[in-house]
This record gives C-alpha cells, structure tokens and sequence, in this order.
C-alpha cells in the first residue's frame, strides 16, 4: 500500500510485520476486540478507495468528527495517504464550537462516526459540506485507483485546532517533517522505557489509550505506538476506565492529572471506609515518606514502610492497574509534586511530558532512568529550548509549527526570529530538567502593581483542600486576591484551608475572600477547553456578578 509520507510508510511497514499480530483493540464491558496489521491495512484501503472515489485533491481539508476507535484510526491513516489534510474534530465538542472550526478550515468533507454527530452538524449549519458516516466508508469501493500524491516535508499533514483557554480556537498547521521528527524522538524514549524495564518481558508494549485521539499528544502518542507495533487497547466508555486498565494491565499509558489525582483520592477513601490493620499501616506509610521527603525521618518509619511495601502497596497496585505497569505518563497540565511523591510511594513512577500543540506536542520528556520530581525532564535531543522575556519558555527546532490557519497576524506574534514563544513561564535547573510555573497570559496584577501567577495558589489552595474540584484565583487590576472554588465544599472547609495556606505566602499573594460553586466548570458549559483547562476571560464574564460580589462586600488588608 503506497503513500508518499515518510512517517506513513513506515507505519504500513510495520502494520505489514505485524500483519497476523493484533495491533489496535476495542475494550467494551470487559470484551476484548481488535484487528491484526493485515486487518487494519484493510480498512485503511477500503478507506482509501472511499476517499479517491470522492474526486478530492491534494491539500484539502477533511474534518474527521468520531469518538476514538479502530476505524478512526484507519481513516486517519487514509486520509493522510491520500495527500488530504486531516481536521480532527472532538466528538463531545458543541457542535457551535465545531462549526465555527470547520468554517475557518472550509473541509470538502466531513467524515462522521456516527449519524447523531452527522445530524448535530447539520442541524447546526445548514451549508456545511458533504458529510458520509463510516459505515459508508468502510464499504469501499470497486474500481477505484489508489494515488501516491507527491507530499513534501514541509506539507502540511493535519490542521488541529488550539484548545483556546481565551475562547478562540486557532488551527495549528502541523507538517510531515514535524510529525516524522516528534515520532522519532518518541519512539527513542520508549525503547529506552522498555529496554531499562526489569521484568524482561517478551512481545509488543501492551498499552492502554483513553485520551480524545483529536489531542496533539494522544495522536503523537497513538502513531509512536504503531510505529513500534505495539498492542493498543482502546477504552470506549470513559465511566469504565478504572475497570478496563486492570483488564488491560498495560505496560504504561498516557494520562492527564486529574486521572492521577482521581485514583489517589479513591484508594485514599477505599481504605478510610475499609478500616483495620491495613488502614492504619497505610495512614503511618504516608506520614513516613511524607517525612523522608522533607528529611525529618522519625523513629519507627522504616518499620512502617517496609510493612507498607510488603502487605498494603503491592495489593494497591495490583488492584488499581495490574502487574505489568512500568511507568504512568502525565502530560497537557501541571501534576502536582504531592500526587507524583504519592505513585513513587506505591513504587509506581510517573514521567511527565511538556509541549503544545505548536510543538507537535512535545517539548521535553523525563527520562525514565533519572526523574526529577516536580519536572517535566529535559528538553528532546534535535531541539532547543530556553528562556526569554518574563522568564517565558522559547523554542525552536523541527517540531515547531509553521504557522496558525489563515491567521499571518498570530503567527508572526508566535513565531518571532526563529524561536515559537509558548507564553509558559518556566525555569530550569543545572541538570536540564524542566519546571513549569504557569501561564504568561494568566499573570494577575494587583492595584499595587505585583505580578502573580495563579497556578501556585490555586495549587497549595487544592492540597489543603480535596473536597473542591476546582480553584481559579482571581484580582486583576484589584486590591487583593480572591478566588472561585468549585464542587460540594463548605465555606467553613475553604476558610479553613485558607487560614492554612495563606501564611505561606506574602501579603499581596494571600487570598482574601472567596465565593463556592457548587457545579463545577466543564467543557459542555464552555468554562473548560476540551482538554480541562480553564477557561479563565470565559469565567470571569460568566462570574462577573459574583466576582464583584466578592469585591463589593470586602475591604483590602
């Protein structure tokens, strides 16, 4: 099957070494379902023969609007090796936040998972181009000759949309050269994961895939797995993640925080409710790594880990993800130091990942055999990375981006002699490892002209206070710091975590008032990009009632 895409090729290559292994898999209630190399290249020409039949040229664009599965897979595949220019559109996205998309990228096509998603578009806009389901598309069609389109590096293979934390999405143009470079540099890290591993085990990675494939980072990571041949195992009911993992018992799979904080509190509350011995050995393991942590090692912590790691941890991960886990991968938001001191605590290391999209996704990946807790690694070998005005993260390399949809003016902001400006602040050390201290475009400043970014405020707020589902520290242009705490919370709890927390930090950085919302921010409101960050212009108009309240009522210290 012939393609012009270097980074294609090589993936058919390897579907067709794998061709009578499983390679990609379904996870329905338990059920195991998948298709081979030779299935799966199957789909892709049946695809392909589809795609070719429709009259399209090269460099079109084609939305593909579908919720993860093998087929999404092969459409993507076929798309590319058709010379198309793939728009992947997230399935749980409004359909007016989809639309607005697909009339800034103008597709010739639109291919839908499902009629409802097909429906929801056309109920939406009523001029919008053909769209054809893929049960259509995967009938094929006779007598159709592939094309092997001449695509240079520099052409552009998929236009993704940025999350848009101001509201507006913007569609990043990401190139063959750019997804070749990153799959190799991702692919490197991986060998290197499972090379390093004890266990000695033979055959493919075993993985496990819950993350929207339309995310950068998943879609680099869902490739790098082909390219390694490696047995993916897709979740299809988010409700059902806990269960599938340990179904799946992966070798490692990618994940965001509040995944990582979700499974911390529920063992944290199983073994509350449960009780007895194993509580209570738990309760003193905690407290002693806590303290071996800070170096304040007490009498009697040995004891209590050593127990610990004999009786209560190794049934705690057999439990949570299986037997086989070499590593968790964290990336798309900063991961607490607590949270990643708590998997070490298990003996389960979390490596983290920092990129944008603009960046093909990634900037810097831990290394498996030297992780720096609270860093999110060095920068990748073939790039660069260092610090510019405001202590902003600048990059520069063959992962970096060409340039946004139609947009000269944002691309000339972003991309500014030779170095992409990520708008992160960040910091790194003498090892190269690095930290990420937060947005740029989040920075408050007070009446009194401090500067202040949010996000390690919120972060100590959340420590003394898991009840809440989520913090947004705001005061731009105020006298003091307030904030928004969403979830079931008291306001006795979010004072007293206030009183804990605000000693920490000086005067202009402590938070003086504070307002609770019970339901918490989410992407079907529009307060949350669809990959959980927060929408914080969108939340401080929604809230303007509520943030001058806080204001109206109380007097600066």
């Amino acid at each position: 099957m012939s393609t012009a895409i270097p980074f294609i090729e090589d993936i058919f290559s390897q579907l067709q070494q794998a061709a009578n292994t499983r390679i990609l898999a379904e996870i329905r209630d338990g059920q195991i379902t998948g298709v081979t190399g030779s299935e799966l290249l199957e789909l892709v020409r049946k695809a392909r023969t589809f795609i070719a039949s429709r009259g399209l040229q090269k460099g079109d664009r084609c939305g593909l609007l579908a919720a993860n599965s093998i087929r999404w897979v092969a459409m993507d595949l076929a798309l590319m090796a058709e010379g198309l220019i793939v728009v992947p559109l997230y399935s749980r996205q409004a359909p007016a936040e989809l639309v607005a998309m697909m009339k800034d990228c103008t597709p010739s096509l639109i291919c839908c998972g499902d009629a409802a998603l097909r429906d929801g578009i056309a109920q939406a806009w009523t001029e919008a181009p053909p769209q054809v389901l893929f049960d259509d598309v995967f009938a094929g069609v006779d007598g159709v000759q592939l094309r092997r389109p001449e695509v240079g590096n520099e052409s552009p293979v998929t236009i993704i949309y940025t999350s848009g934390t101001s509201g507006e999405a913007k569609g990043v143009i990401l190139s063959s050269a750019n997804v070749g470079f990153m799959l190799d540099r991702t692919a490197e890290r991986l060998s290197q994961l499972m090379a390093e591993s004890s266990s000695g085990a033979a055959g493919p990675d075993r993985i496990f895939h819950y993350l929207p494939f339309t995310f950068a980072a998943s879609w680099i990571a869902l490739l790098t797995f082909l390219k390694r041949r490696s047995l993916v195992t897709i979740n299809m009911d988010l409700a059902k993640i806990a269960s599938d993992m340990r179904a799946v018992a992966p070798d490692y799979f990618l994940n965001v925080p509040q995944l990582l904080e979700r499974m911390r509190r529920a063992v944290d509350e199983q073994l509350w409710q449960t009780g007895g011995v194993a509580q209570a050995i738990y309760s003193r393991a905690k407290g002693a790594w806590a303290r071996r942590q800070e170096k304040q090692v007490k009498a009697g912590d040995a004891m209590w880990l050593g127990l610990a790691n004999r009786l209560i941890f190794p049934a705690i991960r057999k439990k949570m993800i299986g037997r086989n886990l070499k590593a968790l991968i964290c990336g798309s938001a900063p991961l607490s130091t607590e949270t990643q001191l708590y998997f070490m605590m298990l003996g389960i290391r979390v490596l983290q990942v920092y990129g944008l999209t603009e960046t093909t996704a990634i900037c810097t990946m831990d290394d498996p055999n030297g992780v720096d807790v609270g860093r999110v690694g060095p920068a990748i070998a073939g790039m660069e990375m260092k610090l510019g005005e405001n202590d902003e993260i600048v990059v520069r390399g063959p992962n970096v981006f060409s340039g946004y949809w139609k947009r000269p003016e944002q691309t000339a902001d972003a991309l500014r002699e030779g170095w992409f400006h990520t708008g992160d602040q960040g910091e790194v050390n003498a090892a190269g490892n690095w930290r990420i201290a937060g947005r740029i475009k989040n920075l408050i400043i007070l009446g009194s002209g401090h500067k202040i970014s949010p996000e390690p405020i919120e972060s100590a707020i959340a420590k003394s206070l898991p009840e809440a589902q989520q913090i947004v520290v705001v005061g731009n242009g105020r006298g003091y710091l307030t904030a928004i705490v969403t979830g079931s919370v008291s306001a006795e709890k979010v004072q007293a975590a206030l009183d804990i927390v605000n000693p920490e930090f000086p005067h202009y950085k402590q938070v003086r008032g504070f307002v609770v919302r019970e339901e918490a921010f989410s992407i079907e409101s529009g307060m949350l990009t669809v990959n959980g960050k927060l929408k914080r212009d969108v939340i401080a108009t929604r809230m303007k009632d509520e943030i001058e309240e806080m204001y109206g009522v109380r007097q600066a210290v």
